[in-house]
């Protein structure tokens, strides 16, 4: 049997990953493909345990560190549970963030050493990589304006600008430095003309 594709939606906070994942979902399953969506830090019931506790707000100081090593421990669940076994039966997987996260959060906002996190990404997946990623970019501050609208920010989304430039400009390298893997989309634009650019790429990617 032939292996499912894997595509991933990145970008900062507000960018309009959750309507696009929508439109991807829909898109893929019009032309026939089971399509497996789900989302890190997250996807199955102890990566999720792992997500509320990368997410929650608390007094104690969270080391970067143990974020980090959070982070790859619901990864590898999330890998063993959900993502190799449908990718192996066939089925598309649509994950809202993945690894590419790691870089751009705890690489780029944390300072985390780009080494340390290659490592364990090897560790954890091998040489499993997305066949697609898109990047969903915005100007930051529209973007957090966006996110605070929704209602109250977690941990993450609590971060400051700053944070979340350096985010930004690591995604922004990482899709520079892979064309053929990464896709960068202007999520300023319309939601049409957004999803009309997203179309566009699913089209090349399934032919």
């Amino acid at each position: 049997m032939q292996r499912g594709k894997f595509l991933t939606i990145e970008g900062t906070e507000g960018v309009g990953k959750s309507t696009n994942l929508a439109f991807v979902r829909d898109w893929l399953a019009s032309k026939g493909l089971e399509v497996i969506v789900t989302r890190e830090p997250g996807g199955t019931p102890l990566a999720e345990e792992i997500r509320s506790l990368l997410l929650s707000k608390r007094a104690e100081a969270v080391d970067e560190t143990a974020e980090l090593l959070l982070v790859f421990a619901a990864r590898a669940q999330h890998l063993a549970q959900v993502i190799k076994p449908a990718l192996a039966r066939g089925a598309w997987v649509l994950s809202d963030r993945f690894t590419d996260a790691t870089y751009a959060y705890q690489g780029g906002g944390r300072g985390l050493s780009k080494s340390i996190i290659e490592q364990l990404e090897q560790l954890v997946q091998g040489d499993l990589r997305p066949d697609l990623t898109l990047i969903l970019d915005i100007d930051v501050q529209l973007g957090l304006d966006r996110a605070r609208q929704r209602g109250e920010l977690d941990r993450f989304e609590s971060e400051t600008v700053s944070f979340f430039e350096q985010v930004r400009a690591a995604y922004r390298q990482r899709a520079l430095a892979a064309p053929k893997r990464y896709a960068l989309v202007d999520a300023g634009q319309p939601l049409s003309k957004v999803q009309a650019d997203i179309d566009s790429l699913l089209t090349r990617l399934l032919a």
